[in-house]
């Protein structure tokens, strides 16, 4: 039995990629991850930041994954522990202080959104970056600046 021979078309390698459309323009994606990082420490609602878009709450929710790859919240946790995780590095704060100045409402709340996105508790994390700066001799660490801080975007 003869089966049909199906040719497809395939567009050539050099023809430049389509752009995903429905994201956040670049200057409100700016605006907005600037504004994040500014107020990392407070209390951040998604219509707040819409409101600074001037989108609604649900587009702009759907404009941001599709520009970030992540929703609002997931984006502002990731920056929360980015910071936390260079202030248990470079600073002495307690884990308490640092969950505060990270905007998360508690150390308990802190520690469990911290062993998420990393694998080990914040105590373990400092014990082993302190292990390992011991280690390769480095005593004492310089204080970041809060451009360094927030330089995750």
């Amino acid at each position: 039995m003869a089966y049909p021979q199906h040719t497809t078309a395939r567009a050539p390698a050099s023809e430049p990629r389509k752009t995903n459309t429905g994201g956040l323009s670049p200057q409100r994606e700016k605006r907005v991850k600037q504004l994040i990082l500014e107020r990392l420490g407070d209390s951040l609602e998604v219509t707040e930041l819409a409101q600074a878009c001037a989108l609604s709450r649900s587009h702009f929710s759907r404009a941001f994954k599709c520009s970030t790859g992540l929703s609002p919240q997931e984006w502002i946790r990731q920056q929360r522990v980015a910071l936390a995780k260079q202030l248990i590095q470079y600073t002495d704060m307690s884990l308490t202080q640092i969950s505060l100045e990270c905007g998360f409402c508690d150390q308990a709340h802190f520690c469990h959104i911290f062993t998420r996105s990393e694998g080990i508790n914040p105590f373990a994390w400092r014990c082993q970056f302190v292990r390992g700066t011991a280690l390769n001799g480095k005593r004492s660490l310089p204080s970041p600046t809060p451009t360094d801080m927030h330089t995750t975007v």
